[in-house]
């Protein structure tokens, strides 16, 4: 696969690389079943026998040959770190060694700079795994926000029909760092296991075992919305929990609930703290009568594809919520009130200004 630099030194990098214009986390969002679209998955991923001799030469060449796969780029990046943020990072340090490697012939660029970001995350989810002393801390991953009203575009419903619910994404979250790779090249983006073997310095058996035991997992977790259960029917159970929740109606807001289901609450050191998980219907009733009050400031909006809101009390955004619906009850609850990742995200004045939902 040509040069590929393993640098000693795996700093954060925040510019650098070209700016694209646009900003890819709020377009990308994914399924995990193998990604075919986008400009550059018209030809058969990775076939090396098919694939012709690319020559980075010129600055002015790079950009653009990176530019061209910046949005595959990210998107394999926040499948397998689930964050917005450590997502760009991983793209920029992409950009760097891609800089770097001026004159260098590869036969396949996307697949050159998709084994380059794949290390780079690999690293970043080891060093993760190292930090972390308490592996029972309750992690949700970064949301995929979309407003309402946008949702109606063309180009909008093509992204959600590929969304990824939260709740995937936090199965992929207990997943080891080589497990999530395997998985996410192989069965999410089509990667031959010849190659995931070199990202991740194993056999190509030990490759396959580790995709295998992820797929387990995968198949393992709760099912998301069907994609033939109207949006409308999920916002209707949706509105009703809002709805009890705010009149502190818990009779109505029981009934919406799954006997089963399950709320995370990721609050890092912010005022909604602990962070913490919780099963089954009455403790989750417990929690949602503590923070009814803040239900008359909940917005509507798609998180990751599904029905969810953005809590709003003030001038910034306290929590973001993504539910899933099975049936015509919730069965998830996925909270982010962690207020350091909610700056990051960047939610929009006007997300957080749209009216909350009618009762």
């Amino acid at each position: 696969m040509g040069r590929i630099a393993r640098d000693a030194d795996r700093r954060v990098v925040t510019s650098c690389a070209p700016a694209s214009g646009v900003r890819v986390s709020s377009l990308i969002a994914g399924s995990f079943r193998r990604v075919t679209s986008g400009a550059d998955d018209s030809s058969p991923p990775y076939d090396a026998r098919k694939a012709t001799k690319v020559t980075v030469t010129g600055e002015r060449g790079s950009a653009v040959d990176f530019e061209r796969h910046r949005p595959h780029l990210h998107a394999v990046a926040y499948r397998m770190l689930g964050s917005l943020s450590e997502a760009d990072d991983a793209v920029q340090e992409a950009w760097l060694r891609f800089d770097r490697s001026d004159e260098t012939v590869v036969r396949d660029l996307r697949a050159w700079l998709t084994t380059v970001v794949s290390r780079i995350c690999l690293d970043m989810l080891r060093a993760r795994t190292a930090r972390r002393e308490d592996s029972l801390d309750t992690h949700v991953p970064d949301p995929v926000i979309t407003p309402v009203d946008a949702a109606a575009t063309p180009e909008a419903q093509t992204v959600l029909a590929d969304s990824v619910s939260l709740a995937l994404m936090v199965v992929l979250d207990t997943l080891s760092p080589a497990e999530r790779i395997a998985f996410v090249l192989h069965d999410v983006f089509g990667m031959p296991f010849e190659q995931i073997a070199g990202v991740l310095d194993r056999s190509i058996a030990a490759s396959k075992q580790l995709a295998s035991r992820a797929r387990r997992r995968v198949r393992g977790a709760p099912e998301p919305p069907a994609a033939d259960v109207a949006v409308d029917d999920r916002w209707a159970v949706v509105d009703a929990f809002l709805a009890a929740s705010r009149d502190g109606d818990f009779a109505r807001l029981l009934a919406v609930l799954d006997p089963d289901v399950v709320l995370r609450a990721d609050t890092g050191d912010g005022p909604a703290g602990p962070s913490r998980t919780v099963h089954g219907a009455a403790d989750v009733l417990a929690q949602a009568r503590r923070f009814a009050g803040l239900a008359a400031h909940a917005r509507r909006v798609l998180v990751n594809g599904s029905p969810g809101f953005v809590v709003a009390p003030g001038a910034r955004p306290f929590a973001v919520i993504g539910v899933s619906v099975r049936g015509e009850r919730i069965a998830e609850i996925d909270i982010l009130a962690d207020p350091v990742r909610l700056d990051r995200l960047e939610i929009s004045v006007r997300m957080q200004q749209d009216g909350p939902v009618d009762g």
